[in-house]
């Protein structure tokens, strides 16, 4: 069988006395596969391993097959990771196109040289705007990044993250704060994405969730309860059970 993209083996957290990973093993291979769970469950915190913002307490994390375990952040983004943020991240005085440009120049490795805008070096331009493409703002590519929408600055951050050339996508709640129109828009981005680039994706909109998702595994108090197709996770009574209580129950079928 071959080496899944991302494996994680075993892996454990904990802050002090609070366990907030709990022996998570999980795969990711492609598509969209989604990490879900009751606030507090843990999500983030295990995208903050895997992205590297965290060091784990134990077990392992494996790209392609390599142990990136014990890698910082920086060579991770080297070996084709990405990631999003719960909070918007960009420049706000430069322009989308400065915004993404900066990013395709890191990934090459090129000088930072901020009294020439790396926009209008031709090549990270053009990169530049293959992204901006990808995520439907070419017409926006010169609207400075703090004037744009919420869900406009949403689609920014995706551009920055595919301008990485990145093979795995992390993405910790790309939806937050997006309106009805802004949801949608990024839901079709997020299924365009996925052709190219396997998703780790955690998101609190369960509709939007399992209209989207190929896999879904889910998280209570830092461990993993389930993990399977959408509509298995649906069905699954140890889930129903989990979301009690809460808005956002995942039984509702999709968009």
């Amino acid at each position: 069988m071959a080496e899944p993209l991302l494996r994680l083996d075993h892996l454990r957290k904990s802050f002090g006395g609070l366990t907030v990973t709990q022996d998570v093993s999980l795969s990711v291979d492609g598509g969209i596969h989604a990490l879900i769970g009751p606030n507090g469950a843990g999500k983030t915190t295990l995208i903050h391993q895997v992205s590297g913002l965290l060091r784990p307490d134990g077990g392992r994390i494996l790209l392609g097959g390599e142990d990136i375990t014990a890698l910082p952040m920086a060579r991770r983004a080297r070996r084709g990771l990405a990631r999003t943020f719960q909070i918007t991240s960009v420049v706000a005085d430069f322009s989308a196109l400065e915004n993404v440009a900066l990013a395709v120049q890191a990934r090459r490795g090129s000088s930072f040289r901020f009294i020439r805008p790396a926009a209008q070096e031709t090549a990270l331009n053009e990169a530049a705007m293959a992204a901006l493409a990808d995520v439907g703002l070419a017409a926006r590519a010169d609207v400075p990044a703090g004037a744009m929408s919420h869900g406009e600055k949403r689609q920014l951050e995706l551009a920055i993250a595919i301008a990485a050339e990145p093979r795995l996508l992390l993405l910790d709640e790309p939806l937050a704060g997006a309106g009805p129109e802004e949801t949608e828009r990024l839901i079709d981005i997020l299924q365009r994405l996925k052709a190219r680039y396997a998703i780790l994706l955690v998101e609190h909109d369960m509709q939007a969730v399992f209209a989207m998702a190929d896999h879904v595994s889910v998280l209570v108090y830092g461990a993993l309860i389930a993990s399977g197709p959408p509509d298995a996770i649906r069905a699954d009574p140890a889930v129903r059970q989990a979301y009690l209580g809460e808005d956002d129950i995942p039984l509702a079928g999709p968009r």
